[in-house]
Parts: C-alpha cells; structure tokens; sequence
C-alpha cells in the first residue's frame, strides 16, 4: 500500500516540532568563574589570646598589721627601692626591744660567768702549786679542777644563748623593716588591692597589696584548640589586632614569633555527666593549649588584659598564582586536584593541577594553570520551559 506524500510531510513536520519542544525545554547552564591571579598566600591559624606585661611582681605584706600609709595608686610610674607601703610597726617595734634588753642580759651574765671562770682557774693554779709542794690535799686538787670544768661550761652555755637570742633579734629586726614595702623593679602600678587603714594577716600566706609591671614589653597570652595546636611550633611568625582596632578602617597590626608553646592545656577537661533523661554520654570541654609571644609596646597602645585577635602563619606563598579554593574539585591525596577551565566557547574543560599553600579562601597553584585563565567557582541550572522555536 503507498503512503500519501502530503502524509508523509506532516509526520516530518511534527518529528521536527517534537525535537524544537525538547530542545526549548533542556536547561541552560550559566558558569560563573574567577581568573587566575598571584596573590599573597597564607595557611594559618587563628585563636583568640591576653596581653599580659611580660615581666611582673605582686608586692605582698610579710608581716601582720595595719596599712598606715600607702604612697601609690594605680596607675603611677615608680622606681626600683620607693617606698611604697608603711605598716604599723608596734608589734615588731616592741618584739625587737625585747630582742635587744634579753640579749643585754645575756651579755652581762656571760660578763659574770667570765669572772667566776678566771676565779675558778687561779684557785685551780694555786692547788695544783700547793699539791707539788706537798701540801694539800688531792680532793681539794680535783675540787677546784671541776670548778674550773663547770665555770667554762656555764660560760659556754651562755655564749649558745646569746648566739640564738641575737639570731632571733636579726630575725626579728628583719620583721620590723618588712613594715617599710619598697618596690622591687622599676614599673608602672597597675592594680592596687588594699587600702589604707585596713589591717594584713600574714600569718598563714602573703597577702598582695598592688601590682607593678614593666609595660614596655608585653606577652600575648593565646589559646589555640587542640585541633590546631599541632600546626604551631616555636619560632613560627605571628600577627594580631586588638578588639579596639576593630572598627577602624586600617587597624593596626603588631607581629612576633611564637616564643613557646606550653606542654599542658590551660584547664585540664572536665566531664558532665548527663541528664537525668540522658544516657552513659558525657559531655567534654574543648580542650586549649596555651601559646606564648611577645611584643614590643614602647608606644604604649597595648594595655594589660586586652584582647587579641591572633594569627599564626603556618606557611607563606607570597604573590603566587592562586585560585578560590571552591575551584578544586576531585582532589587527590597529596598535592593533586583538579579545576574546571572555562574554554573560548564559554564550556569547562577539566585540567589536572598541582597545588601549595592553602588559605581560608584560596590556595596556591604550582602547575597546571596560567594566569588569567577563567577557572570555575560556581554555576546555576535555569530552566527555560516549554516554547515554539522560531525559525
């Protein structure tokens, strides 16, 4: 049986408006890409540390009784050896006198003993003449040689009791300049905890009065999880800002080495038990690992307790050739990854790429790209529908 032309034609016809609906519908595909740049690199570690003067001393009390004066507050720039504190120094004062009037007598009756003992010897002198000559007894000749014997021991005994009575009055005497608190270093006063009028016990522990610190050189004191601690070592660079310097529109930027990384955490972790609804599960605290460096602070901008935003550069590639780190894809283990390079028609092409440092936001390139190539950082599916294309 013969097909009709005219048949024919309209099944070619509707074929052919099939296959412009389909085409019509698939979705478009729109790429967006970043070129290839040289950038400064940077792998790093970011914690949060307290500036801290690097070099310290707490003055305390050594002796009980009440602040008779305090010369300081905070606040004010003090040399080595000023005096600072003055305690009431009656007690000590009195203990002293004491010390000096039974050491007085000590050294009168040592004075006596002494006389008793050159009495007792000459008496021993004149017997023993007495028993060559024949003319005394042996039991007055041993009686005056015991007198001698025991004169020297008293004297003796006496001497024993004026060395630890004047060791007592030295320590007592000591006491009593602990009354006057001078300052230890050259410094600023940057807390004072007592005041004036108000009564130390020192019986038990030395109790603070003020802090002076030397702030022309000061420590970041910074806490770096565990999970990063690893990554910083001795020796490594390191930057920070303040929280004060936040909003500025160029915020200052101090930088130091890692003087020491300290062997154990700052708090040791501490398990909670669970609710009473819960099961065996314990809840652990984060572990952190404290951080050392310091840094110059002649200007004076850094203060005690401030906060620091704190950088550790792990690894440095300055002005590399660098991509967003959202263009790799299929990364391998090692250096090895792979990027999407758009092509003069607008399609991506994948290129295999060997890597370097990483940042936050991008990574280093060492092989595989030029610069200025169009790499892949994202792309969007737009569906266009169903519509008649035109011919």
């Amino acid at each position: 049986m013969s097909v009709r032309p005219w048949v024919v034609l309209i099944v070619g016809l509707a074929g052919a408006a099939a296959a412009g609906l389909w085409w019509a519908a698939r979705p478009a595909t729109t790429y967006q890409s970043a070129a290839v740049a040289r950038a400064d690199v940077e792998a790093t570690v970011t914690a949060i540390g307290t500036l801290q003067p690097r070099r310290y001393v707490d003055v305390g009390a050594q002796v009980s009784g009440q602040i008779t004066r305090l010369r300081v507050a905070p606040g004010a720039q003090v040399e080595k050896g000023a005096l600072l504190v003055e305690i009431d120094p009656s007690v000590q004062r009195a203990t002293v006198d004491a010390g000096r009037a039974s050491l007085a007598g000590l050294r009168a009756q040592l004075a006596e003993q002494q006389a008793q003992h050159q009495l007792a010897r000459q008496q021993w002198a004149r017997q023993q003449q007495l028993a060559r000559d024949g003319a005394t007894r042996e039991e007055d000749l041993q009686t005056a040689e015991a007198q001698l014997a025991g004169a020297q021991a008293r004297m003796d005994h006496l001497k024993a009791q004026i060395d630890q009575t004047q060791a007592t009055l030295k320590a007592d005497e000591a006491r009593l300049g602990y009354t006057r608190i001078y300052a230890p270093m050259a410094g600023t006063v940057v807390s004072v905890e007592a005041r004036e009028g108000q009564t130390l016990n020192a019986t038990y522990q030395t109790p603070n009065i003020l802090r002076i610190a030397d702030l022309g050189a000061m420590t970041v004191w910074t806490d770096v999880s565990e999970a990063d601690v690893g990554r910083v070592r001795a020796g490594m660079p390191v930057y920070f800002t303040t929280l004060g310097s936040a909003g500025q529109s160029q915020p200052r930027r101090w930088s130091s080495t890692v003087r020491q990384v300290l062997p154990a955490p700052a708090a040791s972790p501490a398990q909670q038990p669970a609710g009473a609804g819960g099961g065996a599960a314990a809840a652990v605290k984060a572990v952190a690992y404290t951080v050392l460096f310091d840094v110059d602070n002649q200007d004076a901008e850094l203060m005690p307790q401030m906060t620091a935003q704190v950088v550790f550069v792990a690894a440095r590639a300055p002005q590399a050739l660098a991509v967003p780190l959202v263009a790799l894809q299929d990364e391998a283990e090692g250096d090895k990854a792979t990027v999407r390079v758009l092509n003069t028609q607008g399609r991506p092409e994948p290129r295999a790429v060997r890597t370097g440092v990483r940042s936050r936001h991008q990574v280093q390139v060492l092989d595989g790209l030029r610069e200025g190539e169009p790499v892949v950082v994202g792309e969007t599916v737009q569906s266009a529908g169903l519509r008649w294309l035109q011919w």
